[in-house]
């Protein structure tokens, strides 16, 4: 993690299951997330050869910040037909069925860790979070991919 462990608390973390093709230029990616909230600050990016590799977007409005981390190959894929086929018995709708179908052909992952910021007068409460942010990001990144949000936690379809 890129962030002030002392500053932040991990909450939890999303998926935006996609096909590497549709791997967006690290360029691109900033300029979806600026139009999202120009308050947004970005911090530790990676990029290689203009691909996205990683990011840190604080928000400080929303007392949370979010990690972004690119990961592709074998073993996404792995987890990929695992995850589909866990969550197809859950399916409510034939639009869910056909998007749990299509996750198990995903073969790249954006990983996004989502972190509420720990104040002096934090008693535990998260009150101040706000998750806007984090939700509009994931919106904005299964958009960007075609790609399949998803809590992994709970295995529920984020869009």
């Amino acid at each position: 993690m890129s962030l002030d462990q002392d500053d932040y608390r991990w909450r939890e973390t999303y998926f935006v299951l996609f096909d590497a093709k549709k791997r967006p230029r690290a360029e691109a990616l900033r300029r979806v997330l600026v139009g999202l909230n120009r308050r947004f600050q970005f911090t530790h990016e990676a990029a290689d050869e203009g691909d996205f590799e990683s990011m840190t977007i604080v928000s400080p409005q929303d007392y949370a910040a979010i990690d972004i981390s690119y990961l592709a190959g074998e073993e996404i894929e792995e987890q990929a037909a695992i995850l589909a086929k866990e969550m197809s018995a859950t399916a409510d709708t034939a639009a869910d069925r056909r998007r749990i179908q299509g996750i198990q052909h995903c073969n790249a992952r954006f990983d996004i860790m989502h972190f509420a910021q720990v104040t002096d007068d934090d008693d535990g409460e998260d009150e101040m979070l706000d998750p806007s942010a984090l939700l509009a990001v994931l919106e904005a990144l299964a958009d960007l991919t075609d790609g399949v949000g998803i809590d992994p936690q709970s295995g529920a379809l984020l869009r």
